[in-house]
């Protein structure tokens, strides 16, 4: 996939959009590029990606999360430094958006900074095994009212389709037919195919093997 300045990962709560997120930082890290990861999840109240700030931060990866995540607060007071990655251009910014609509809601504030900048690209990540988006239509209705949430348009698709540590080559291939048939409805190429990097190379569009972080519960943990 090309490189923007800012990538935005969505999708329905427990696509895997945040550990996608925190493997894509590591990832643009590992070209060399000063990279901040924002968590502005105000959703799931389990696995987000600053769990793995240690392991971000080691890697030369900055942090920014909301100080009311896990909270009742419906809108939390976002922090200054939110602002900044979005309005400044030197330095890779990776966005973790909230899940589904509601989570989408926080990122309307930084809409006009990034349609002024256009260098973004904005992913709806997908797994075909959550009981919320199971075919390509169903996932299509996430995808729209997320769009309709967040008053921006996706660019592209991720296909995340996974189960956890259960994960095999077999359900990462068997979930390629109905990515593509999304791609078709939503009229969105698929960028991205990630896949736990311990199941080896598989033929799938657009390969991204990466790594479980080691605090989310899909690992068994």
């Amino acid at each position: 996939m090309s490189m923007k300045r800012v990538t935005l990962f969505c999708g329905h709560y427990g696509s895997g959009k945040s550990n996608l997120a925190v493997n894509y930082a590591l990832y643009l890290r590992s070209l060399g590029k000063a990279v901040s990861l924002a968590d502005m999840d105000i959703v799931n109240p389990y696995f987000r990606s600053a769990d793995s700030k240690t392991e971000l931060e080691a890697a030369g990866v900055t942090v920014v999360a909301l100080p009311f995540a896990r909270s009742n607060v419906d809108l939390p007071a976002l922090p200054a430094e939110l602002y900044g990655l979005v309005q400044r251009r030197d330095t890779f910014a990776v966005l973790d958006v909230g899940g589904d609509d509601r989570g989408a809601l926080a990122l309307g504030r930084y809409v006009p900074y990034l349609r002024a900048e256009n260098d973004y690209d904005m992913l709806f990540v997908v797994s075909f095994r959550r009981p919320l988006t199971p075919t390509a239509e169903d996932a299509l209705a996430v995808l729209r009212e997320i769009e309709l949430a967040a008053g921006l348009r996706f660019t592209g698709l991720v296909n995340n389709t996974n189960l956890g540590a259960e994960t095999t080559a077999g359900t990462v291939l068997d979930s390629v037919a109905e990515t593509q048939k999304l791609s078709v409805l939503a009229g969105l190429p698929v960028v991205m195919t990630s896949f736990d990097r311990r199941l080896g190379e598989l033929p799938v569009p657009s390969p991204f093997p990466m790594a479980l972080q080691k605090n989310d519960p899909a690992r068994g943990a």
